[in-house]
């Protein structure tokens, strides 16, 4: 086996970041190519990662995300390498919304907002509510998908936090599905105390699962709805992510 840490292939990432930055720039400026799937633009810069790891991305239910509808996916959120999955997950005409601290982390921020992800400042409320109505209206008017961390943060404590209901809201409002998207636990080959990564001794111990369940509706429903919505896509996520995680943490001993 061989040790990685966390920060050598992205700081690999980065610097393709630069080399690819020039040219999106340039199609943005000259051609007016407006970027909202960070899945085709980053790819070539990022999908490498995954063989500099030795990781095998397994997504299952698939046929979840064939609907050409807007919709709301959520996901867990683990560590920074929920980006290479993501690749493999995200349709067409997805914008991933993020927290607006990430526009100011180097290349990776510039890269993100030149994929066209939405940024919320979390802590001007008024604001990130301007911005999820607008978001609400684009859905349907643009035929966008949106992708939100409901934790809203990284979270390596072997369970889910308990989510925020701004996805929740934003879906409720715009009386779109949600769909929710499951990562299996990193604890196989990822020491999260030493931040080294560590491939498994076999195939399954080296695999990151996704799972993608089936959309949940929220045609009909109103604001008084929300809060039983978010602890019910909870309950299903926390459900699959404890079993698809007990496989692998069993496959790796």
């Amino acid at each position: 086996s061989y040790l990685l840490t966390e920060q050598q292939p992205f700081a690999l990432r980065n610097f393709v970041h630069l080399l690819t930055l020039v040219s999106d720039l340039f199609f943005k400026k000259f051609f007016r190519c407006y970027f909202t799937n960070i899945s085709s633009n980053r790819a070539p810069s990022i999908a490498p990662l995954k063989y500099i790891f030795g990781i095998q991305i397994v997504v299952k239910g698939k046929e979840n995300l064939r609907t050409k509808k807007p919709f709301v996916l959520v996901l867990n959120h683990q560590t920074s390498l929920d980006i290479l999955v993501m690749l493999e997950v995200l349709p067409r005409r997805c914008a991933p919304i993020a927290k607006k601290e990430i526009l100011y982390m180097g290349t990776f921020g510039l890269a993100c907002w030149l994929a066209g992800v939405i940024f919320i400042d979390r802590k001007r409320r008024e604001e990130s509510i301007d911005t999820l109505t607008e978001v609400a209206h684009s859905l349907h008017k643009d035929n966008l998908r949106v992708l939100i961390f409901p934790e809203g943060t990284r979270n390596h404590g072997g369970s889910m936090l308990p989510f925020k209901r701004g996805a929740f809201q934003l879906a409720v409002k715009a009386q779109v599905p949600i769909i929710p998207v499951v990562l299996s636990s990193y604890n196989s080959f990822y020491n999260q105390k030493e931040k080294k990564f560590t491939p498994g001794e076999d195939d399954l111990g080296q695999r990151m699962v996704w799972v993608i369940l089936p959309e949940v509706e929220t045609l009909g429903l109103g604001p008084d709805d929300v809060p039983k919505l978010t602890e019910q896509v909870r309950d299903s996520m926390l459900s699959t992510y404890q079993g698809i995680s007990g496989m692998m943490n069993g496959a790796s001993h």
